[in-house]
């Protein structure tokens, strides 16, 4: 592979993953002030930090790759709705508490297996980012399944919640694992799994929990895709960046 197009798939895989942890971590964030208990507000607030905190890493190390001077609050704030490269699960819109729980989860399942793999990456840097989030996103991965489980195996309408909010999300859980010409220049360098190599894990982990939650994965596994190619994004994410971008849109090149 040439080096431009090595660096050009490189970049885009490293906006997939800060992305995805960006457009995560705003939604949580969301639920500052509001969450049920005093408890899970201040869990929740936690995991949209450590998500962002991740993003900067990621999106850090895109803007180096790229070579362009954009640095990550760069590629963060001034960018446009299709230059978005995450998957449309973390897009989706909060709902209920267990809805945005069990959202989580179905990311925190893909996330952990992806952030061990790749803290073997061929690229020291890409590794090194990994190995810095992969405890975070393990004890991520911990609270939303113990969460799953304690809501879906609770009272009848937590259950019927749970079971509606995985109708709900389930549609986008299957783009993480359908592979393009990017993930194939990555993996052939590799820097990362191919995505259909965790698709193992996951499903693993998915119906161990869902076994203990009660639940059951709906029958019509059609799939939802176009978040990561930047194709195709919900409506849902075009009103997030409007909250999210706003204030450096107004003041371009602000400081404090």
């Amino acid at each position: 592979m040439a080096r431009d197009d090595h660096a050009a798939a490189l970049f885009q895989f490293l906006l997939r993953m800060g992305d995805n942890t960006l457009i995560l971590g705003h939604r949580v964030s969301e639920w500052c002030g509001h969450a049920p208990v005093l408890e899970e507000d201040i869990a929740l607030a936690n995991t949209a930090l450590d998500l962002i905190g991740q993003t900067q890493m990621w999106l850090g190390l895109a803007g180096q790759v790229e070579g362009q001077g954009r640095s990550a609050d760069d590629l963060a704030f001034h960018r446009d709705v299709m230059d978005f490269r995450n998957l449309l699960l973390v897009e989706q819109p909060n709902g209920d508490f267990g809805r945005t729980m069990l959202r989580q989860f179905l990311f925190d399942a893909w996330h952990v297996p992806m952030l061990e793999a790749l803290g073997a990456s061929s690229d020291a840097r890409v590794a090194a980012i990994a190995d810095k989030s992969a405890k975070e996103a393990a004890y991520h991965l911990e609270r939303s399944a113990e969460t799953v489980i304690g809501l879906g195996d609770g009272t009848a309408e937590s259950h019927d919640r749970m079971q509606a909010a995985l109708d709900w999300l389930w549609p986008y859980a299957g783009e993480a694992f359908a592979g393009d010409g990017v993930d194939a220049a990555v993996a052939a360098a590799g820097i990362a799994p191919a995505p259909e190599a965790l698709r193992a894990p996951f499903m693993a982990k998915i119906e161990a929990v869902l076994a203990e939650a009660t639940l059951s994965l709906p029958e019509d596994r059609f799939t939802q895709f176009g978040g990561r190619s930047g194709v195709r994004h919900s409506e849902h994410l075009g009103h997030l960046l409007t909250q999210m971008q706003w204030l450096q849109r107004a003041y371009p090149g602000a400081t404090w």
